[in-house]
């Protein structure tokens, strides 16, 4: 058979058979990768996805937090001032009357099972599942008596326990190997059934703490391990930018103010790249066992992470920032027959993903979807939206060009702070031109411009009443 024929077979089978979708949900997955001009994290099974994929250079969450952010994506619905706000966002509560990405398939005849953290709330959407499993312990995994004992019966509201454990333990140990086996074992399940999948997989890591089997820091060498050049917070910045990265505080082992110690700063980078190579070995596994039961033609596969993350720029650790390392992410699509390494340059946000998958399924997405189809790209063509909006907090940021945009409002939409970088000439985010004269007109054209594309709902009490 010619080439063109398997190719015209292809996209025979993409026009008629139901595809499956593989959605792998990485936790505070940075864009720190080697496809995307990093070379210094060992990602090797990210690496070949990402030859198999089209690859987005920039995408943007709508919100750097984990809950609010997954029940975005999820719904396809923008955040606003009222709806979508924390890590404890529930879909259910704040967009009751949407219908999911789940839940939509499901009722469109596929089969769908979330495995480890897709929403924040294991039990949130519950009818938009026909299984719901996660792996069963402390969430916070430690594995070392030290860490287990320090930590007590604290969840999220953590005890002494370090922000890190370099465990000589195998790979199902931590939670990230059981998700993996739960994957392989469902694709094993679906496999013999007639029906088309949803299959969703939340892996935990790299969030905090640090946890990783010792053979994954093994890997790397702390002393080759460098502090980010943009370890500052200038003056022009606005102090509304920063803050006093809590999350990482809370645990034992971490200052309760001031900067992070140089050398306490470089371990930590050391855990979060040990746990990138550890959740990278996970989702390989799974990779390969779905190409072992040949279904790899008849499944699309999205990773994606749910917010940028903060390795001390700006001094910064942790999320909760509209600088840009924490609404960059990394996202990929593998599409049978249309992707083959691909990258693209287009601009685009979390709330894109549901009208996108729909669009490649068949199936039309529910007029709650405010996010707009990314498929065009995947034919080579230019999208016509080339902006982004996100917001946490106060602070609402419009990404258009090199340009990123902020406001801190209040309520009623006026602006109390504001900042703006070009990253033409300010990749690093230090120089705020927000309050230079010269870019006054420019400033005030974006603050326009945020406002006409920040949600029709978005200063009005969007949220149902309790």
């Amino acid at each position: 058979m010619s080439c063109k024929n398997e190719k015209d077979k292809t996209a025979e089978t993409l026009d008629q058979k139901p595809m499956n979708v593989l959605f792998i949900a990485v936790d505070d997955l940075r864009p720190e990768l080697n496809f995307y001009g990093a070379n210094h994290i060992q990602s090797p099974n990210l690496d070949k996805l990402a030859d198999e994929s089209l690859v987005f250079n920039r995408a943007y969450c709508n919100i750097p937090v984990c809950g609010a952010s997954r029940a975005s994506l999820l719904t396809g619905m923008r955040p606003t001032r009222h709806r979508f706000i924390n890590y404890s966002t529930r879909a259910d509560t704040d967009a009751p009357n949407a219908i999911s990405l789940p839940k939509l398939l499901k009722q469109n005849g596929y089969t769908t099972i979330s495995n480890g953290k897709i929403y924040h709330n294991n039990d949130d959407d519950s009818l938009a599942w026909d299984n719901r499993w996660f792996p069963k312990g402390n969430i916070r995994n430690y594995q070392l008596e030290k860490n287990i004992i320090e930590n007590g019966s604290a969840n999220l509201a953590m005890g002494g326990a370090s922000a890190f454990e370099m465990a000589d333990v195998d790979d199902s140990a931590y939670f990230d190997g059981k998700i993996a086996q739960k994957g392989i074992a469902d694709l094993k399940m679906l496999k013999n059934k007639n029906k088309p999948f949803f299959l969703a997989l939340g892996f935990m890591k790299p969030h905090l703490p640090f946890n990783a089997p010792k053979k994954y820091w093994d890997i790397y060498d702390r002393s080759k391990i460098e502090l980010p050049d943009s370890y500052t917070q200038p003056e022009s910045t606005p102090k509304q930018a920063f803050h006093n990265f809590g999350e990482l505080r809370n645990y034992g082992n971490i200052p309760k103010k001031g900067d992070v110690p140089d050398a306490l700063a470089k371990q930590l980078i050391h855990g979060y790249y040990a746990c990138v190579s550890y959740v990278d070995a996970q989702i390989g596994l799974v990779l390969d066992e779905l190409k072992r039961l040949e279904l790899e033609e008849d499944t699309i596969v999205i990773l994606w992470g749910d917010h940028g993350w903060n390795l001390g720029d700006h001094k910064l650790w942790c999320k909760h920032v509209t600088f840009e390392t924490a609404l960059r992410t990394p996202m990929v699509i593998k599409v049978p027959g249309k992707t083959k390494g691909q990258k693209t340059n287009a601009i685009v946000e979390y709330i894109d993903i549901y009208p996108s998958l729909t669009e490649l399924i068949g199936i039309a997405a529910p007029n709650t979807v405010d996010g707009q189809s990314f498929v065009p790209i995947l034919d080579g063509q230019q999208p016509e939206k080339d902006w982004a909006v996100s917001k946490f907090k106060d602070a609402v940021t419009l990404i258009k060009g090199d340009l990123f945009y902020t406001e801190w409002t209040k309520d009623d939409g006026v602006a109390y702070a504001r900042m703006l970088f070009d990253h033409k000439t300010d990749p690093l985010e230090l120089d705020n031109l927000a309050e230079k004269s010269e870019y006054q007109d420019i400033v005030k054209q974006l603050a326009t411009e945020l406002r006409a594309k920040w949600g029709k709902d978005f200063l009005v009490d969007s949220k149902p009443l309790k």
